[in-house]
Order: C-alpha cells, then sequence, then structure tokens
C-alpha cells in the first residue's frame, strides 16, 4: 500500500505523543493548516527547520506540539526555550504551550520578559520548568545569572526572526544561540528572510528542512481590505460613522502616536463605545489585564500603536482599522494579519489621505490583491444598523430571560393610564436611551433644480479687431501657480515646443505609475521644459520609472524641481 503524502495527513497520522494529541481534541483542532502539515514531521524527526510563513498561518502550533511530543515530565531542567521579539508574543506563546500540554500532568511553562518582577520569575525557576518563552534581553540576563541552565536543552526555536532583526535584537540573538549546546534542534521561522536572518540560519541551523508558506496560502485571502479616502470629514467622526454601520466583534485601531490612542480612545467612549488605549507609556500589568478584557469580551475596541500590539494574538478580531497610513507595506501586512485568521474572514479598512495615494498602490502590489474604495455610511444606513441591533437585543432577552415580573409591571401601568402597551414599552425605550436622539436626521437628496434663463436679445454688434488665440494659464510660460498642500514639484524636460499638452503629462504619469489623473495637480508647460504637481513622497522604484518615461518622442528625464 502506497504511503500517504504527508500534507495530506492529520494529526492523528503525525507521530504526536498521546497526551498532546488528546489536548488537541480538547482545544477542537480538527485539520492542520499548510505549515502544520509541513512542519510537523520533520519537527517530530529532530531536524533543523527553517520556515517562511506570515502572522496567523498556524505556526505556534507547528513548533509547540512536536516539542511538547518529546518532553521528558521528570527532568524539571527547561527542555525548550523559544525565543520572541516580545512580551506580548512571548506571554501568547507560552500560553498556547500550557493549553497544548494541557493533558501531561505536571507540565511547567514559563514567559521570561522584561517589566515583570526577577522574583516572580526565579521562584519558578526554582520550581523547575520544563519550556521557556522569552525576550532575548530577559533571557540573557538570566543566562548570565545562571538562573537559567540550558545543558539539557533538546529544542530552541526562534520566533519572528524578522521582527528581532528589525527591533536590534539580533546580536543578542546571536549571542544566545552560541550559548545552547550543539546538540540542540533549532527551528527558525520568519514572514521574510533579509539577508542577516539568512546569514544566521547558515551559521547556526544544520541542514535545515525549508518550509516556505506561499503567497496563496497566506493571510491576506482571508481578509476583505476597503480604504476610504480622507476628505471633508474629521477622521475620528469618520471612525465613528463606519464602526456604528458595521456589524463587528473585536476591533483593533491602528495610530501613529501614543497621544493619539488617548485622544481617540476618549472620542469612542464619550460615542458609547467599549474602547482601551495600548501603548508603550502603559505599564505591563495593565496591559496585559487590557488584551484579557478584549479577549473576553469586556471591551471590544483597541486603540494601539504598532509597538504596542506587536505579538497580540486575539481569535474574536473581525475588523482591524489604520486610522494613520503605516510607513511601509511590510507594517500594514502584519497589522491586518491579526484579523482573518485560521480560516475565518476579516476585514481591514485604511484611512487614505489624497497624497498617501503612493503608498496605497504599493499595498496592493505587496498583498496582490487590490484595495476596495467605500464611502461613508449614510444616516440612513447607520439608522437601519441601530434599529436592526435594538431589535435583536430585544429578540435575544425574550428568548432567554424571565420576563415575568416586568410583563405584570408593564401590563398594570399601561391599564392604569390607560395607555397601549406599545406605549409603555416605547416609554421603557426612551428611558434607556436618555437625553442622547435614537435615530440620525436622513436628509433626503433633492434633484437640482432646473434653471431657466431669459435668453438676452440680440443687439448689433460693433465691429471688433479679430481676437488672438489665448494660452490658458497652466500653460501659459513664466507664470507658475504655487504647489498645493500634500503635493510636490517636478519638472520634466519636454515643452511646448515638442507639442506637449497637458493630457500628454496625465496619460504618460497615470499609465506609468497607475496614480489616478484627479492627483496629478498643477501643469504648467514652458518653451523646452515643464512643472508637474504629484502628491508627496513618490516611491524610489515609481521615480526612477517616470525618469525613462517617453513623452511626444522625447524621454521624460524627471527631477525635483527647486525654485
Amino acid at each position: 500500500m502506497p504511503h500517504k503524502n504527508l500534507e495530506q495527513a492529520g494529526f492523528d497520522e503525525m507521530n504526536l505523543s498521546p497526551d498532546v494529541f488528546a489536548a488537541l481534541q480538547t482545544v477542537g483542532y480538527e485539520t492542520p493548516t499548510p505549515i502544520q502539515t509541513k512542519t510537523i514531521p520533520h519537527m517530530i524527526a529532530c531536524k533543523d527547520l527553517l520556515g517562511q510563513a506570515r502572522t496567523g498561518t498556524g505556526k505556534t502550533a507547528a513548533f509547540a506540539l512536536p516539542l511538547l511530543s518529546r518532553i521528558n515530565l521528570k527532568n524539571r531542567h527547561p527542555q525548550v526555550l523559544v525565543v520572541t521579539p516580545t512580551r506580548e508574543l512571548a506571554i501568547q506563546v507560552a500560553q498556547s504551550f500550557s493549553d497544548y500540554g494541557v493533558k501531561m500532568k505536571g507540565l511547567n511553562v514559563l514567559a521570561v520578559y522584561g517589566g515583570q518582577s526577577y522574583g516572580v520569575q526565579l521562584s519558578q525557576l526554582k520550581r523547575g520548568v520544563h519550556v521557556i518563552v522569552g525576550t532575548p534581553g530577559r533571557l540573557m540576563d538570566h543566562m548570565r545569572r545562571k538562573t537559567v541552565c540550558l545543558d539539557d536543552l533538546t529544542g530552541l526555536v526562534l520566533d519572528e526572526a524578522d521582527e528581532m532583526l528589525q527591533m536590534g535584537f539580533i546580536d543578542d540573538v546571536e549571542w544566545i544561540l552560541s550559548q545552547i549546546p550543539q546538540s540542540t534542534q533549532i527551528a527558525l521561522f520568519s514572514a521574510t528572510m533579509p539577508a542577516p536572518i539568512q546569514k544566521i540560519a547558515g551559521k547556526y541551523l544544520k541542514n535545515p528542512e525549508k518550509v516556505i508558506i506561499r503567497h496563496d496560502s497566506d493571510v491576506t485571502s482571508t481578509i476583505q481590505q476597503k480604504f476610504w479616502l480622507v476628505k471633508h470629514v474629521k477622521k475620528s467622526h469618520a471612525l465613528v460613522r463606519i464602526l456604528e454601520a458595521s456589524s463587528h466583534d473585536g476591533v483593533i485601531v491602528f495610530t501613529k502616536t501614543r497621544n493619539d490612542t488617548m485622544g481617540l480612545t476618549k472620542i469612542l467612549e464619550e460615542k458609547g463605545f467599549k474602547a482601551e488605549a495600548l501603548n508603550g507609556d502603559i505599564a505591563q500589568a495593565a496591559r496585559e489585564r487590557t488584551v484579557n478584557r478584549l479577549k473576553n469580551g469586556n471591551i471590544d475596541i483597541l486603540v494601539a500603536t504598532d509597538v504596542a500590539a506587536r505579538g497580540l494574538d486575539v481569535d474574536r478580531i473581525s475588523h482591524v482599522i489604520n486610522y494613520d497610513m503605516p510607513p511601509k507595506t511590510e507594517p500594514y501586512i502584519h497589522r491586518i494579519g491579526r484579523t482573518g485568521r485560521a480560516g475565518r474572514s476579516g476585514e481591514a479598512i485604511l484611512f487614505v489621505q489624497p497624497k498617501e495615494r503612493w503608498m496605497l498602490k504599493r499595498i496592493e502590489n505587496a498583498t496582490r490583491r487590490k484595495v476596495e474604495e467605500i464611502a461613508l455610511p449614510s444616516n440612513r444606513e447607520i439608522n437601519k444598523k441601530r434599529m436592526d441591533d435594538f431589535k435583536n437585543k430585544i429578540t435575544q432577552t425574550i428568548g432567554t430571560e424571565d420576563l415575568s415580573a416586568f410583563t405584570d409591571l408593564v401590563e398594570t401601568t399601561a391599564k392604569e393610564q390607560d395607555v397601549p402597551i406599545a406605549q409603555v414599552a416605547a416609554a421603557l425605550a426612551k428611558m434607556l436611551q436618555g437625553n442622547t436622539p435614537f435615530l440620525l436626521k436622513e436628509t433626503a437628496e433633492k434633484p437640482a433644480a432646473k434653471k431657466t434663463a431669459k435668453k438676452p436679445e440680440k443687439k448689433a454688434k460693433a465691429p471688433v479687431a479679430p481676437r488672438q488665440k489665448q494660452t490658458p494659464d497652466r500653460l501659459r510660460p513664466n507664470k507658475i501657480s504655487p504647489t498645493e498642500e500634500g503635493m510636490e514639484r517636478y519638472r520634466i524636460e519636454v515643452g511646448y515646443k515638442h507639442g506637449l499638452k497637458p493630457g500628454d503629462v496625465v496619460g504618460a504619469i497615470s499609465n506609468e505609475s497607475g496614480l489616478e489623473s484627479s492627483f496629478i495637480g498643477n501643469i504648467n508647460i514652458d518653451y523646452d521644459y515643464s512643472l508637474v504637481d504629484l502628491p508627496f513622497g513618490m516611491p524610489k522604484n515609481v521615480f526612477n520609472l517616470l525618469k525613462g518615461t517617453w513623452i511626444r518622442s522625447q524621454k521624460m528625464s524627471i527631477s525635483k524641481y527647486a525654485c
């Protein structure tokens, strides 16, 4: 009988220990994800592994399940070490090990990270631990103090290695790798493979098996990406409207600064949303409580900075809103990867300033998906959502609560006041709502009235000299209009002596860069050169592309204009 393909194998065919397999049934895992089917057999066989996969693909289980299956519970020294870039991720990964090892009697898992008392960590280490998950700095401290002994280590995992590189921990990681026993199995996981990560893999991993989860299996395939073009409406007001009109569970709103997290959280709370801020100024214990409140449904919206949200893993996230544009495509992908996990669908909404359309194009290229433009919800849509939500709450209460005492009270009140029961119910709803209007005003759009004007009486015209053909202002040489806010001025080496027209400039730039014509600003055409205003922050690759673009049989040779 032919051997079954490993990539078609279920958890029951992966040689996991009976206790680990039993735990999978407890947590409800049935079918392995692609990275799990490709990784677990190699890890079980004690081979080093180099895995490339983005967040949300199930990689924690991919390394935790096989490593737990080999642990000797009688040995109270650390046998597994996982290095993570952030304390949040360390806590998440440690919890996953505990969940997958729930049937392993006496298993001890410890998360070590900065911001937590040394005393708590030292007391647990003295009692003995089997698995340590930690950040580089605190791990190094324990190793130098000899409070962590890694002589019995059998497996080490570097999780989110590219994040560690970005955060400046790569030298610390190398030091840790240099201290472990030569026989230790090493698994390195990273969303991207920049040269320094490849160098570490080449230096410390022994003939590693390579597992790559391609973009077509990426988490972005389960995420509906949308953007709202910022104009005429305050961003905070727009956010409230979008949240009001959407059916969401957990939401993460990303902002640039710590102050923004606090200010925006206050606005959302005033509008009745259950929101909290998460930023680097908040103490670690308070941050952990906030994340747990989001997990448990005590709050629905987290307003966070990138740094504070690193490693955040909460299953109930249905929406990620990029309130501020991330500086690069990679943080954007990491942000939206916190929704649409494990095959579930998610929604990502990006707020885009007109001058940021360049970055939107780069995001579409990086995710290989079109980002759909959305309009702000109308008052009518918001009112419908409010009414639907109100009716759903009534339906749920009718189906789950004992209402007999209130039924008698409503009926008695209706008889005493000689009014219909519906009026009493409406009064109760008004009491609950308070003075805030339940519905927004809906203004019907009226068609514009047709203007009728009397035709002027024809008068005899005095003879005049023939008029010279006028040159439009933006074509008139040497009359240069000021640059608009959010735009930059560029010079191209083509002018009206070459027969250049504005449409030529617009067509060439739109076709080559993908920038819509409506975002191309003033065009001033002179004799042998022209000036054109484009959104601020043109990417280098687009700039180089435009340099070699031809218009009217002339190279554009675009350059920054210095007035």
